[in-house]
C-alpha cells in the first residue's frame, strides 16, 4: 500500500522534479558539513562528537587532557553503517571508569537496538550482546552490570528494566522493574554525580522514581515519592540532597532539595521558588 501511495506521489508530482531537485540542492548547501559538538568534560576526557563531510553519521570522540589533548575516535557510525540499508546508533554511555563504552545499534529501523560494549583500550567489543532493547542503558558503580530496558514488542511501550553482569548469558538477565499501568514507560540512568541510579516511570501528567545506590547493584531500590496525579517531577544528586525539579504547588516548576534520607515531601525547601 506504501509503494503503491509513494507511485502515485511521484506521478502527481513529476512535472516539479526539476524544482524539487534545485530546492533539495539548497538545503543540503546550507548544512556545514564538518559540524561538531561543543566537547564536555566528564572525569579525565573531553567527550564530543563530530561529522566528517560526505558522512551521515556522528563520530563520537574523546580527547584527554583537554579539549583540544589528542583525540581518540570511540565510535565512528559511518563505519558502522556501511552494508546497511537502515542505521542508528542510540544509547552511548561510558562506564565511571571510563574503559567501557555501551552502545546500542538498530539496523532495521523499528527502534529494537542491539547492545555492544566496547572496550576502550584497544577498540573491540566485548562478546556480551543484548538485542532487543530500547537503547537505553546506565552502568552500575562496579563497571560490569549494566541496567538497560526493553519495549513491549507490539506496542514499543518502554516497560521493563533488566540488570545484565559482564560476561554472563543475556539469557539469564535479571528482571530489576516492569511498569505495568499501560500509561507509563519507564527508563533508567544515573545522576550527575554517578552516585545514584534511577528508574523513572512517567505519563504525560504524572511521574515516579526510584532510585539505588550505584555500588550497590544488587541492592533494593527505594520510591522516591510515588506516583500522584498532575504531579510531574525530576531528581539528580547534589551533595547529601537530592535536587528536586517539580510542579508541586508551582504550576511552572520550581526547584528545591530533600536529605537523600528523608525524601517526603514535608522536608523539601526551596532551592528556586
Amino acid at each position: 500500500y506504501l509503494e503503491a501511495e509513494n507511485a502515485y506521489t511521484d506521478a502527481v508530482l513529476e512535472p516539479t522534479r526539476a524544482l524539487q531537485e534545485s530546492l533539495y540542492s539548497e538545503i543540503v548547501g546550507r548544512i556545514q558539513e564538518d559540524d561538531e559538538t561543543v566537547p564536555a568534560k566528564d572525569g579525565d576526557y573531553w567527550y564530543h562528537e563530530r561529522y566528517v563531510p560526505a558522512g551521515e553519521y556522528a563520530v563520537f570522540c574523546r580527547h584527554r587532557g583537554g579539549p583540544k589533548g589528542p583525540e581518540t575516535v570511540l565510535l565512528d557510525g559511518n563505519a558502522l553503517a556501511q552494508g546497511h540499508e537502515f542505521f542508528a546508533v542510540s544509547g552511548l554511555r561510558v562506564s565511571p571508569d571510563q574503559a567501557l563504552l555501551a552502545y546500542g545499534m538498530d539496523t532495521v529501523g523499528r527502534r529494537f537496538y542491539t547492545l555492544h560494549v566496547r572496550n576502550l583500550g584497544n577498540g573491540g567489543d566485548l562478546p556480551d550482546s543484548l538485542p532487543n532493547t530500547t537503547g537505553n542503558c546506565a552502568w552500575a558503580a562496579d563497571n560490569r552490570t549494566l541496567f538497560y530496558t526493553k519495549q513491549d514488542p507490539s506496542t514499543l511501550r518502554w516497560d521493563r528494566v533488566y540488570a545484565h553482569v559482564l560476561g554472563t548469558d543475556p539469557a539469564v538477565d535479571r528482571l530489576v522493574f516492569e511498569e505495568r499501568d499501560p500509561e507509563f514507560e519507564c527508563s533508567v540512568r544515573s545522576t550527575r554525580s554517578r552516585r545514584y541510579l534511577l528508574i523513572e516511570s512517567e505519563q504525560t501528567l504524572s511521574t515516579e522514581t526510584r532510585f539505588l545506590p550505584a555500588n550497590d547493584p544488587n541492592g533494593t531500590w527505594t520510591v522516591f515519592l510515588p506516583r500522584e496525579a498532575n504531579h510531574e517531577y525530576s531528581i539528580d544528586h547534589w551533595g547529601d540532597d537530592f535536587v528536586v525539579r517539580t510542579n508541586w504547588q508551582a504550576k511552572n516548576f520550581r526547584v528545591m532539595r530533600v536529605p537523600v534520607g528523608a525524601t517526603d515531601k514535608s522536608r523539601w525547601s526551596d532551592i528556586v521558588p
